[in-house]
């Protein structure tokens, strides 16, 4: 507990990192406060149990009080934000949630992990050994995990803080990738695969919040990258004064009777989770590791008990004849390894995909061409849509016929309505199939306990296996690739 209690407000409290902050603060003895337009759980419910949750829904310019010491600024909030206005008319330092991090860690060792895929899982590993060793240390991950009970800790006596570093922008103020605000000593790069088409219009813009975190290295620093990743590669490979370069691949690994194992020079290792990618994602995961005194043995040993971060290839549920999984994929880099790892898992069970398109750049008729080819490694697919999130993002409509080039795959079933999707998952056989669902919404609300339960108890009838249908690539998503 701080012996001066700092007294901090919250504009857009109801974020997921955002009230995980507000949470610590409050652990730490800080007396915080917070505002935003809509909140919802799990935030609600902890923010109330933690006495914190605002009285009234909406901004309020009367909550901005001259004994502020600090204003932390989500990105929710506008330029014109009431609260944010008052603020620096009364001169209150604001800070956006990553520089305050950075203020409360300047005198700890800092490793942020960034890259367009695999962060949440390589910083959920690295948080999930380093306990299991009973490490002193602060964190921020961007899910909640198994053991952990928020998803930022800050405290006044770690030596070290391990970070998943965000490239999507800080703040209404501060127009810049959150990662570029941490000034780490070791940093890891998992890969890049152009995403926030919002943002980085160009993939250039998004390539190079990437080279500016590189280049910011200090000396004695070290980069972990993914040399597997050409345009990671390209930028961790540059020759900079005294920092270390630790390139990683795939661990070596076998599947066996659904289970995925390590091959280590002592023998195979099990593992509770699978995938070439988390395969990626631990290796590099050591590789930091190595940096903070963990050695083979030990990561060897810890890694077994890691049943991964919420919505990453999360078990929902399974029965004799299936298995169904959620992934928080939205990237079309994403949607692929996922697609493949959930087929390598067991490839003689059918495997049936389903994607929703949700973000703002997968709703981008302009970036729908990415993901062809990217659920070619499921048997069955299907995407899902809300028109009203196009609606509510001021967005053109797409149609069935569009969203089936774009993939590449004319077997497509395109839906817009759950109760679509329940229908059609109703009329599948089950027997010796597996189910993938992938989104970071919710499939226009459907509650995916219940959909997994509806699932399961569905009957099943011994059937013969049909030939994969032909996934050939379309000629949009041809045209695509040599542009690229």
């Amino acid at each position: 507990m701080s012996t001066n209690p700092q007294k901090v407000h919250f504009i857009a409290v109801g974020g997921a990192v955002m009230h995980n902050l507000a949470l610590a603060l409050a652990k730490k003895g800080y007396q915080v406060t917070g505002s935003d337009d809509e909140i919802y759980d799990p935030a609600k419910s902890r923010l109330e149990n933690a006495g914190i949750l605002p009285q009234n829904i909406g901004w309020d310019e009367s909550k901005i009080t001259d004994d502020l010491d600090a204003v932390i600024l989500g990105m929710h909030a506008r330029k014109d934000n009431p609260e944010l206005l008052k603020a620096q008319e009364k001169g209150i330092k604001i800070y956006s949630f990553p520089e305050y991090v950075y203020e409360q860690s300047k005198e700890k060792q800092r490793i942020v992990i960034a890259g367009s895929h695999g962060k949440t899982s390589i910083t959920s590993i690295i948080l999930h050994v380093l306990k299991y060793y009973n490490r002193n240390f602060d964190y921020l991950v961007g899910a909640q995990i198994e053991g952990f009970d928020l998803m930022v800790k800050l405290t006044d006596d770690a030596p070290t803080i391990i970070i998943e570093g965000d490239e999507y922008l800080s703040s209404a103020l501060e127009m810049k990738s959150k990662f570029l605000f941490y000034h780490p000593h070791i940093a890891l790069f998992s890969g890049i695969a152009w995403d926030h088409f919002n943002v980085f219009p160009k993939f250039e813009d998004y390539v190079k919040a990437f080279e500016e975190l590189a280049e910011g290295m200090p000396k004695a620093g070290a980069i972990v990258f993914d040399e597997t990743d050409n345009m990671v590669d390209v930028i961790c490979e540059k020759e900079r004064a005294d920092v270390a370069k630790l390139p990683y691949g795939a661990h070596p690994y076998e599947v066996k009777d659904g289970v995925s194992y390590l091959i280590t020079e002592k023998g195979k290792v099990p593992l509770k989770i699978f995938g070439e990618h988390n395969m990626k994602n631990l290796h590099g995961a050591k590789k930091v590791l190595e940096r903070l005194a963990i050695t083979e043995d030990m990561f060897y040993e810890a890694i077994q008990t890691f049943s991964g971060a919420a919505k990453r290839l999360e078990k929902l549920g399974s029965n004799a004849h299936t298995q169904i999984y959620r992934d928080f994929a939205h990237a079309p880099s994403k949607v692929e390894a996922t697609t493949k790892a959930g087929k390598e898992l067991q490839p003689d069970r059918e495997l049936i995909a389903c994607y929703e398109l949700h973000t703002y750049s997968s709703l981008n008729k302009d970036f729908l061409p990415h993901y062809a080819d990217k659920l070619n490694a499921a048997d069955k697919a299907a995407v899902f849509y809300s028109p009203h999130t196009l609606e509510i993002k001021k967005m053109p409509a797409i149609s069935a016929e569009e969203i089936k080039k774009a993939f590449g795959r004319e077997d497509i079933e395109v839906f817009t309505q759950k109760e679509e999707l329940e229908n059609y998952l109703k009329a599948q056989n089950w027997y010796e199939s597996n189910l993938l669902l992938m989104s970071s919404g919710t499939f226009g609300g459907s509650d995916l306990n219940k959909l997994t339960e509806m699932v399961l108890a569905l009957p099943t009838n011994k059937k013969e296996k049909a030939k994969p249908a032909a996934k050939k690539g379309s000629v949009l998503g041809k045209l695509f690739k040599k542009k690229s």
